[in-house]
């Protein structure tokens, strides 16, 4: 359908409503039938304009369903990037609103650039593997935390939203415990959290950080994967890997300490959402609405004889700064 529309607009050019006249004569002749809006036929036209290479095309998009693929065509201009969507949507079975948030994420822009030293502490296809599951930053948009959070808050809410956190991990990752005991040389240490990765075969152990990286962070996390390697793994299992997820980090910084360091470790960033989600913001009054509402009742209640610049009007400019910002 959509190389059809296209042919008769070359056909008959540009300006000649192909879509809306189209659309009117299918509505026409097949009333039973659903699917042939305007918009759905603009679609179609831009899905055979994006898709035009037929081994392409079956290889993947056409294993996605039709919405999925609407998201994409909105969403994603880029024709690689947007392959590479479908490639992970039918790899991981994303449902429609999974793949749309992923997008929004930015995810194909993150996946992969944690600072590591995995291609110095494992062989060439675990390594590989290894930097391509971890991601830099991490969207933790899921928590609320406040300005005095700790990272026990930070952990108690990333259990409370597993699912959501495991979604963000990607797939493969099993959750294997909090705060996990290992007792070394008679004294007890806790790893914030270990998760088993199916694919990778191995441990991973991750330390949560409220603020900025630092490099003794590196050295505590090598001396826990040590730990692990004998206490944890499985003869079969491959070496436990290790995620620092920090606040921020100075990436520099990051690769000269994990520089010389036996174990692998990763380095990432975690963030929370900085903007409120478009239904949010259509439901929210603008800061003019805001302005007018709050600066009604302070003019009606002014002094006899006070103005604009009196006290009781100056109040509602005041009041109303905190929630328009």
């Amino acid at each position: 359908m959509g190389r059809s529309i296209l042919l008769q607009e070359q056909q008959q050019g540009w300006g000649a409503k192909v879509v809306a006249r189209l659309a009117t004569d299918l509505r026409t002749e097949f009333p039973a039938i659903t699917g042939f809006s305007a918009r759905n036929l603009r679609y179609m036209k831009a899905f055979a304009e994006q898709w035009a290479d037929e081994a392409i095309l079956q290889q993947l998009a056409a294993k996605l369903p039709w919405f999925h693929n609407c998201i994409l065509l909105d969403k994603v201009k880029d024709p690689v990037e947007r392959a590479w969507y479908v490639q992970q949507t039918i790899e991981n079975g994303w449902s429609r609103n999974v793949l749309a948030a992923q997008v929004e994420s930015g995810l194909y822009h993150r996946q992969g650039r944690a600072v590591s030293n995995f291609s110095r502490t494992l062989p060439a296809p675990q390594s590989e593997l290894a930097q391509q599951i971890l991601k830099d930053p991490y969207t933790f948009d899921f928590l609320s935390l406040g300005p005095e959070a700790q990272e026990r808050d930070l952990e108690r809410g990333l259990l409370e939203h597993v699912r959501s956190f495991l979604l963000e991990l990607g797939k493969g990752f099993a959750l294997v415990g909090s705060q996990y005991h290992l007792e070394v040389g008679g004294q007890d240490y806790y790893l914030d959290l270990v998760f088993y990765h199916l694919k990778l075969r191995c441990f991973v152990v991750i330390d949560l950080k409220m603020g900025e990286f630092k490099p003794e962070d590196s050295g505590k996390m090598n001396f826990y994967l040590a730990a692990a390697d004998d206490l944890l793994r499985h003869p079969t299992d491959q070496p436990t890997i290790g995620l620092i997820l920090c606040k921020s980090q100075n990436r520099v910084v990051a690769e000269y300490a994990l520089r010389g360091l036996s174990q692998p470790i990763g380095v990432a960033e975690w963030q929370l959402t900085t903007t409120l989600p478009a239904e949010l913001r259509r439901s929210l009054p603008t800061s003019e609405e805001l302005d007018a509402v709050l600066g009604k009742p302070a003019a009606a209640v002014a002094a006899p004889g006070q103005g604009p610049a009196g006290h009781s009007a100056a109040a509602a400019p005041n009041s109303s700064a905190g929630p328009t910002q």
